[in-house]
């Protein structure tokens, strides 16, 4: 089991991440006032000393304690620390994003550092919480006139006047960050991007307030820190690996990055760091495994549980200083060779997202040194892509020469299917751009093989392969204005699609025998189907003068879930049995 503890942004972040292993956590907050819903996550609330919280985690097997707290809960931190040490199991710091902390801000670690020669205008708004009130009250006998800015609820409130505070003395947070109070001084708490610190900022910056700031309190070294959902998982997977039954990975995209940051860190400065980090497009640090060779640094393409051709290949960079900077493909990187892509023919197959993610890790890097001014040009290779190149997509989209350099998230989920989604809109894509007025779809390259033989002059880029989801990428070829559209299917896929299942996956699909009944009563067959175990065992059961009868009432039944989906479009549907005979039905509007 897993305990969190929250109350925050970072902890809703947190239960949706943990919601992902359908297994049963623990979620804890102080008050109990947080609104959250929970499928597997069971909600505690009240405060813990280290006692209660060890015990706790004794009687419930909790072996690993997630702290995604307010990053000023400096006591609950202490206490999250030491309950693990205590009985011996990991802590997991979800820490928020910080902007870098500005010189124009008055920055202070403790309440009793505010004097009055910050407050020279004897007037602060503070906007650090209902628990500061009491050790900011010294302030009002330096006649320092204070404005406790507090959340509106009833137990704020009381809480308020409990510390001495009057009315008068209280204003409460509305929505947005605007700052509707005259004061000559604000007091803000570091408290990272979703706590609304830079919002805050610019409100008070635009009433000509002075800013005072207290820096977030220094973590417990004991806690494995991360700042985003992609590395909550992954630590979680790396801490207790039987949490989640599939683990994820990263896209060569990350791979590239953490490759080329590794390679500049040793141009750089000599480093030769074992990791390094890697900031992903959502702006989250990840950690990222590196070596290094003659002349480069590389990464081992790490897809976790997704089933990748390109897990263990390794990707490298090698860094230069240049006038500009630059990004180039190198072994094993394909070359686009038509269009349909983010950058023209010609161009190195490193697409726009991880091209974005290595420049802006770079200038990061390079502008916390001293040498400002410097540009470097980067060369990714993959020493295996040529050969892995022809397990992928890549021949059919037009990419030659190696594989691509690929990503949006940074992040693979295992068995994606967003990510084979996204992989064939860019198949009709590229189909698109072929110029083919007909796009031949297939599941797989079996099929594929067959119908090839029906459309000779067809470019290659106009077959392409939906696995399972039919639906989805007849809904592409509706959207995209192809003219015409062949579905090539295979009688076990078929059967489904016959009864309404545009995504044939066996999760959510099984084969109807019932229905396979009725379909065989509709062709005039009557046989049982008691011994049926795959529907291609059908082809052996059915009398050769009633497949023509069948394949037409088979191919009609899957013609009337695909026709909505392609209003637009011609639609060809082709039923293909083991031996590569195909059955057709008339082309239909």
């Amino acid at each position: 089991m897993i305990l969190v503890f929250g109350g925050t942004t970072e902890g809703r972040k947190a239960v949706e991440v943990l919601e992902e292993a359908g297994k049963p956590f623990y979620y804890s907050t102080k008050t109990g006032e947080q609104d959250i819903t929970l499928q597997n996550g069971l909600r505690i609330d009240g405060a813990m000393d280290r006692n209660r919280m060890s015990a706790f985690c004794r009687e419930h097997d909790i072996r690993l304690i997630v702290d995604a707290a307010h990053p000023f809960a400096r006591l609950l931190h202490q206490t999250v620390a030491e309950a693990a040490d205590e009985v011996g199991i990991p802590a997991i710091r979800y820490e928020r994003l910080f902007p870098p902390r500005d010189s124009d801000i008055t920055w202070i670690d403790d309440y009793s550092e505010l004097t009055t020669q910050h407050l020279e205008h004897k007037t602060l708004l503070a906007t650090t919480g209902v628990q500061s009130i009491a050790r900011l009250k010294p302030l009002e006998q330096q006649d320092v006139r204070v404005v406790y800015r507090i959340l509106p609820r009833e137990s704020s409130i009381v809480a308020a006047h409990q510390q001495g505070a009057t009315d008068d003395q209280l204003c409460f947070y509305e929505s947005g960050d605007n700052i509707d109070i005259e004061a000559d001084a604000i007091l803000l708490k570091e408290s990272g991007i979703t706590g609304g610190f830079q919002e805050k900022v610019e409100a008070a910056r635009r009433r000509g307030m002075h800013i005072l700031a207290l820096r977030r309190p220094t973590l417990p070294t004991l806690f494995h820190q991360v700042n985003g959902p992609h590395g909550l998982r992954r630590m979680v997977e790396r801490l207790l690996p039987e949490f989640y039954p599939l683990h994820s990975g990263l896209t060569t995209g990350t791979c590239a990055t953490a490759a080329a940051v590794a390679a500049t860190r040793r141009l750089l400065h000599g480093e030769t760091p074992q990791e390094v980090p890697v900031v992903l497009p959502d702006g989250e640090t990840i950690s990222v495994d590196v070596g290094y060779g003659d002349g480069y640094a590389y990464c081992i393409k790490e897809a976790g549980d997704d089933p990748d051709v390109t897990n263990g290949i390794e990707v490298r960079a090698s860094v230069e200083r240049a006038e500009h900077f630059e990004i180039y493909g190198g072994e094993g990187v394909g070359v686009f060779t038509l269009p349909g892509f983010d950058f023209p023919p010609g161009e190195a197959a490193i697409n726009k997202a991880p091209r974005k993610m290595i420049e802006e890790n770079l200038t990061r890097l390079i502008s916390q040194t001293s040498a400002l001014n410097l540009q470097v040009s980067v060369t990714i290779s993959v020493p295996q892509g040529a050969e892995i190149a022809h397990r992928t997509f890549n021949p059919r989209l037009g990419i030659e020469g190696g594989i691509s350099i690929i990503g949006v998230s940074g992040i693979v989920k295992p068995f994606s299917e967003e990510a084979f989604i996204s992989s064939i809109h860019k198949c009709m894509q590229v189909a698109k751009a072929s110029g083919t007025e007909r796009v031949v779809i297939n599941s797989g390259a079996k099929s594929e093989r067959f119908v090839k033989a029906l459309y000779p002059t067809l470019p290659r880029q106009a077959f392409v392969e939906y696995g399972n989801y039919i639906g989805e990428t007849l809904k592409m070829a509706e959207e995209l204005r192809f003219k015409s559209i062949t579905l090539g299917v295979m009688l076990g896929k078929a059967v489904k699609l016959a009864a309404g299942q545009l995504d044939t996956h066996s999760r959510r699909a099984t084969m109807d025998r019932a229905f396979i009944q009725q379909m065989l009563s509709e062709a005039g067959c009557q046989f049982s189907l008691a011994d049926l175990t795959l529907a291609r065992e059908l082809w052996q059961l059915l009398p050769k003068e009633r497949i023509g009868d069948f394949t037409r009432v088979v191919i009609d039944h899957c013609a009337a879930h695909c026709l909505p989906l392609v209003p637009h479009c011609r639609l060809t549907i082709l039923l293909i049995d083991d031996d590569g005979h195909i059955y057709e039905r008339p082309a239909t509007t």
